[in-house]
């Protein structure tokens, strides 16, 4: 091949057709230490492959060093030279900021599904099922957010430990979809895609753009290490591999060739496939460069203007490892945030921790202390695919990884868990009860919370991973839906507050509320009131013991139809008192037939919604 002005390389080969496979090698100056790894028996997949012809296996052999493992195009795939097919008809993206994502792992989603065919368990034409549609639909899911589908590699330990990486968080190609997610690739997430958006369901797509599978100095070339690794990772000046990641390597998104491919990946699946966004995972990489973090990036702000891209969902996961890595806020527009402290001031409310009431408060009105400004950015979430389940939450004290291998040395030592007097599995009604109780409360509260909010699935109806808060290399019944043994009344509860949302867009909205009335409106956009209905003052923001509050929003452009929100986190019920209109009564939103007083019983440790009707 050779190289360009534009410094692209470059070789015309004739008698090329649909359907060929083909492998890259490079040659010249192998200097680790120096962050050169061209070695001429290592076959390297073009980077910019749309589709290879089979998984990613590791190997040692993919990992010696040059003249000590032989020729390697045994052990890789093949890219496939495929022709697609036209471009997805351009739509504005399906979901819209309030709505509700639903975060999934293809495989370990269906694979337990008795409705789903066999030969589609496991991969993306499961999600076009009827029945899965049908499920997504009754819990109100407005976006799917896929974990990662995009081909990847087992990290080196897993193998001999008998275990294999289940979430996709390690890929090697960025286009390129695992074979076995999506046989017959971009084709699969293309179809599947259709029939969710004929549901009025968006797909978000979970990419890794801060590492790739190739790891640290011990791990495989595959691709981009092969091919200029100087270009695509990011070094420290002596010709070390930065890990602003913990996995090894960072992509030099700073660099123009690692943006162009980052880049052309995003444009390729708007394009071909018609998604509705993305979600970055460890997104302050993407921003990284030698001086630190910087929300205006070349990449960002290609991202922000890029004809095909400028329209859709983008979501920061906005932590890394590295210097300054914490940047929780700092994204600006038009990204949403995942939001960690909203997650652990609601963990720490309903844990019991003292003095929460103020920061509960701050996450239900959409957290204007990260999102400055009019409007919120935040994606609420209490449980994600990295760290406890829902139901494990009030199940376990403390993480139960020894299935991983690792000693139960892996995964976050603190969860903000608590397990009702038992450490997991219990046969006691009581404890039993009491968890129930306990989900049925933080579900509440993530659907009561203003902006976006994200469950993980299978926490609407109670999955366990037996107190493995790090199960990524769990494929298998830990991590696999339970779909036959799912708590359908907990899945009702949730159908019931996700109804209740999409019919209250005060709810949904993520405009940063004032405490005054707006535009049109009789009543202020929020009040916030003890149980007897008088106004929060400081000595009651202030008391450590407080775990009472009702937040009452107001409907903009509405004259009446306030919603109260009641929150009850003592282990005793107490009366609520709301304030009440002339030609207004409240009632039970979520049981419009339930008694229709001005005050409201809240059982222990539970949220009660109540709607203001006129008589």
């Amino acid at each position: 091949m050779a190289r360009g002005a534009d410094d692209i390389f470059r070789l015309r080969v004739g008698g090329i057709g649909e359907g060929a496979r083909y492998g890259l090698r490079a040659d010249g100056d192998y200097a680790p230490e120096r962050g050169l790894w061209f070695d001429p028996e290592k076959l390297l997949v073009d980077p910019y492959a749309v589709e290879i012809d089979r998984p990613y296996v590791y190997d040692a052999r993919l990992a010696a060093r040059r003249g000590e493992g032989g020729d390697t195009a045994p052990l890789m795939p093949k890219a496939v030279v495929r022709a697609l097919s036209d471009p997805v008809s351009a739509r504005a993206p399906l979901f819209e900021p309030g709505g509700l994502i639903y975060e999934l792992s293809v495989r370990s989603f269906s694979m337990r599904h008795p409705q789903v065919p066999d030969e589609d368990r496991g991969t993306l034409r499961a999600l076009a099922h009827p029945a899965i549609v049908d499920h997504l639909k009754k819990i109100g899911v407005s976006a799917v957010e896929l974990m990662p589908v995009t081909a990847k590699i087992d990290e080196r330990h897993l193998p001999p430990l008998g275990l294999t990486n289940g979430w996709g968080y390690n890929p090697v190609t960025f286009m390129a979809l695992d074979p076995r997610l999506a046989p017959r690739g971009i084709a699969d997430l293309r179809s599947t895609t259709k029939a969710l958006h004929g549901a009025g369901i968006g797909v978000i797509l979970d990419l890794v753009f801060n590492h790739t599978g190739e790891s640290d100095e011990r791990g495989p070339t595959l691709s981009l290490r092969g091919l200029d690794s100087r270009a695509y990772y990011r070094h420290a000046p002596d010709g070390r591999l930065v890990n602003d990641t913990g996995t090894g390597n960072t992509l030099a998104c700073d660099h123009p060739a690692a943006r162009d491919l980052v880049l052309a990946s995003l444009r390729h699946f708007v394009r071909n496939a018609g998604v509705d966004g993305f979600r970055f995972d460890l997104a302050p990489v993407l921003g990284r460069n030698d001086q630190g973090f910087n929300a205006n990036a070349p990449l960002l702000a290609a991202m922000r203007t890029d004809p095909l891209l400028s329209d859709r969902i983008l979501i920061a996961e906005p932590w890394d490892i590295g210097p300054g890595g914490y940047q929780l806020g700092r994204f600006g527009q038009p990204f949403l945030e995942w939001n960690d402290k909203y997650r652990d001031d609601v963990r720490r409310f309903w844990r019991g921790d003292a003095g929460m009431v103020g920061r509960l408060a701050t996450g239900l009105a959409g957290s204007s202390d990260v999102f400055p400004g009019t409007a919120s950015r935040t994606v609420n979430f209490i449980a994600a695919h990295d760290g406890m389940t829902l139901a494990d939450l009030v199940s376990y004290e403390k993480k139960h990884n020894e299935a991983n291998g690792e000693a139960n040395r892996d995964g976050h030592d603190e969860n903000l868990s608590w397990n009702h007097g038992v450490e997991g599995e219990s046969d006691d009604a009581g404890v039993a009860l009491h968890r129930a109780g306990d989900q049925r409360a933080l579900l509440a509260t993530l659907f009561a919370s203003r902006g976006a909010i994200m469950l993980t699935a299978g926490d609407e109806f109670g999955r366990s991973q037996r107190g493995n808060n790090n199960a990524y290399a769990q494929d298998n019944a830990i991590t696999w839906l339970d779909w036959a043994g799912r708590d359908r009344a907990l899945e009702d509860h949730v159908a019931a507050l996700a109804a209740l949302r999409g019919a209250v867009p005060v709810l949904r909205d993520p405009t940063l509320l004032t405490g005054q009335p707006q535009k049109g409106d009789a009543c202020a956009d929020v009040e916030w009131l003890t149980e007897t209905g008088q106004p929060m003052d400081d000595s009651a923001w202030n008391d450590p013991r407080r775990r009472r509050l009702a937040m009452v929003l107001g409907v903009a452009g509405v004259d009446g139809g306030r919603l109260a929100v009641l929150v009850n986190g003592d282990r005793r019920a107490s009366s609520f008192v709301l304030p009440v209109r002339d030609g207004y009564n409240w009632v039970d939103a979520l049981d419009p037939a339930a008694d229709a007083e001005a005050w409201r019983r809240v059982e222990g440790r539970a949220v009660v919604f109540m709607s203001e009707r006129k008589r």
